[in-house]
């Protein structure tokens, strides 16, 4: 069971057909955890690569774009006659 989520157990008995058993993750029994010290770097295709660079340039070209905005806001190219 994953964590935050609330989930609806089907209990079969034949005298509540459509009954369900709802458990919140509290009160279930803890997961166990996934030990990832002996775990080494995982290796990155090309496409996931080009993925990531291609967001990383969004991400500046969307900051770039932000402060152009502020500057212009704040009156900043005003004092430049075009």
């Amino acid at each position: 069971m994953t964590l935050n989520t609330i989930c609806a157990r089907r209990r079969f008995d034949d005298e509540h057909p459509n009954a369900f058993v709802v458990v919140h993750p509290l009160d279930d029994a803890p997961e166990e955890k996934v030990d990832t010290t002996s775990a080494g770097p995982l290796r990155l295709t090309r496409s996931v690569k080009l993925s990531l660079m291609a967001l990383r340039g969004y991400l500046i070209l969307i900051t770039l774009l932000l402060l152009y905005h502020v500057m212009e806001l704040s009156g900043f190219f005003r004092q430049w006659k075009w």
